[in-house]
């Protein structure tokens, strides 16, 4: 996710907007572009090609999000890309939610599971299901959830992960693999019900 001088101009614009300086705020956005279009991208990877948002509509929308919160409180440059995830994720449900809405399936999407799956097939996978299962799972461990969110949305490395949760990289790894197969027994529990 960057240098090291790229990390730490990223958390000093964040922190000059955290008191106010918008000039700060207009400043962050060549430097964080490239880094969420890479995690859009990802998130997109291998969609139906009937699929109708891009990597950079989904790019504009999270930062238009994140830009537009009231109170952002950034603690540095780990917490605004875990929002970006958040955010990524909640747009890509409303537009799983839409298109189901417009016409019936329009809830399932393909997406990559691992940063290495790069050339691999994709899972067909429910967005809207993946949702309600990651609430239930938000619900018993909070943070194994977020785990999930930074890694499968976010598209952070489990070290980038780590850091963010503020554990270590072997426990990340491992919440992540546990995580990763309650969601799968939850959302297949949910398609046989």
């Amino acid at each position: 996710m960057g240098g090291t001088d790229s990390r730490d101009a990223v958390t000093e614009l964040l922190v000059r907007w955290n008191d106010g300086d918008v000039a700060a705020r207009d400043a962050l956005i060549p430097l964080v572009y490239d880094e969420l279009r890479r995690v859009a991208k990802r998130n997109l990877a291998g969609q139906r090609s009937d699929h109708t948002l891009q990597a950079t509509a989904l790019v504009h929308e999270a930062y238009m999000r994140l830009v537009n919160r009231k109170a952002a409180n950034w603690q540095g440059r780990a917490h605004f890309f875990a929002l970006a995830a958040q955010m990524m994720r909640q747009i890509l449900v409303d537009h799983a939610r839409m298109r189901n809405a417009a016409k019936r399936g329009g809830g399932t999407v393909t997406l990559l599971l691992e940063e290495d799956s790069a050339g691999k097939e994709g899972i067909n996978l429910d967005l809207i299901g993946l949702d309600r299962a990651m609430k239930r799972l938000a619900s018993l461990d909070a943070r194994q959830s977020q785990i999930v969110e930074l890694r499968f949305f976010g598209g952070l490395s489990i070290e980038e992960t780590a850091r963010v949760v503020d554990i270590s990289p072997a426990t990340a790894k491992r919440e992540w693999a546990t995580a990763r197969v309650w969601l799968h027994h939850a959302m297949e529990s949910d398609a046989e019900a």
